[in-house]
């Protein structure tokens, strides 16, 4: 009889809250008013794993989901029963046998994709209006009547380019893509994302689209103080090593110990998603207790001064601090690259 050995345990983890996520959603959807709340879970559920957060989101009532390729909606299938989801980047030749199953909508954003999905028999689907953005989408100057004739669309829909901040270009996007509404038959129409939420009700119309705030992102200020922390990477003590005074730590030696210091090694670097750019300004916690990142981020270690929390041994596992506002001002980099870099070595554990 062969015996089964289990596969080890992670040494590095996301701890993710169930909780924090559906609160997000509730709030987003509250904001919406009027129009339906639906969910952005591209790039793997922005890092976080797309089969759980859409399980998740539809349990706190979610019932539109947008992914980005047709092998990310492929994944999801055994969960879309009663769903809806659509594929952001249109449908290729080679996407024709899946799209046509139809367990998920194009959405259409050029008049090649739409002759391509009339001409293969689809049924309902989405189209896309660049509204001024000049990414994905049928140009709003073009005769966007004629190229969906006779489309079943079930959501028009455009994206904002600059709804983060206050620029002049939101306005003039959601002018246009309400002028265009009223000409273009759909069941219903759809231009705001996490940010243009907070833009108000003229750019909510039938159908919001959050993703970032979704996960605890913060896309405006009016949203600072109402979303919850979904993700917490949390990193196992590989070695704990005193450090002398005037000894060097990591590569390139860009730190040096003032003094005696005791520093702890953790499993993750930056093939995990924990990028250089936290060397030497990140912080980890041990029982909420602040403790800094010295040196350089490596592909795969961590050293943290730990001379502060005396008691901390190999084996104990530390919190990564992660509030994604005050993590991507701390490291240089963006709310989103925080959280769709999170790299597969991660233990992915809901609470």
């Amino acid at each position: 009889m062969m015996s089964t050995v289990s596969a080890p345990s992670a040494p590095l983890r996301l701890q993710l809250s169930r909780a924090a996520l559906q609160h997000n959603w509730r709030w987003l959807a509250q904001m919406s008013g009027s129009a339906i709340c639906g969910a952005a879970i591209k790039a793997n559920g922005y890092g976080l794993g797309a089969p759980a957060v859409m399980t998740h989101l539809a349990e706190a009532g979610c019932r539109d989901f947008f992914v980005a390729t047709w092998a990310e909606a492929e994944a999801l299938a055994p969960l879309v029963d009663g769903l809806a989801l659509s594929v952001l980047h249109g449908v290729r030749e080679d996407d024709l046998k899946v799209a046509l199953q139809g367990q998920a909508r194009p959405v259409l954003s050029t008049e090649q994709q739409i002759a391509r999905w009339r001409g293969a028999g689809g049924g309902p689907c989405d189209v896309m209006v660049d509204t001024g953005m000049n990414r994905l989408g049928l140009d709003w100057r073009s005769d966007i009547a004629e190229a969906v004739r006779g489309l079943k669309i079930v959501t028009l829909m455009s994206h904002l380019a600059c709804a983060d901040d206050s620029h002049a270009l939101s306005v003039v996007q959601q002018q246009r893509f309400d002028e265009i509404a009223q000409r273009i038959p759909a069941q219903r129409y759809s231009l705001a994302n996490s940010a243009g939420i907070m833009l108000g009700a003229d750019y909510h119309f039938g159908l919001t689209r959050p993703g970032l705030a979704l996960y605890g992102g913060v896309p405006r200020q009016e949203a600072a103080g109402m979303l919850r922390q979904v993700v917490t990477p949390q990193a196992e003590i590989l070695q704990v090593r005193r450090v002398l005074s005037g000894d060097t730590v990591g590569y390139n030696a860009t730190f040096t110990a003032p003094k005696d210091l005791t520093v702890a090694i953790l499993n993750i670097g930056y093939a995990d998603g924990y990028l250089r750019g936290f060397s030497g300004t990140g912080t980890v916690l041990a029982n909420r207790q602040a403790l800094p990142v010295v040196g350089r981020v490596s592909m795969d270690l961590l050293i943290v001064d730990i001379t502060s929390a005396p008691g901390l041994n190999e084996g104990d596992w530390l919190d990564i601090a992660y509030d994604l506002p005050i993590a991507a001002s701390v490291a240089g980099l963006s709310q989103y690259e925080l959280l769709t870099g999170l790299g597969q070595r991660f233990e992915r554990r809901w609470i």
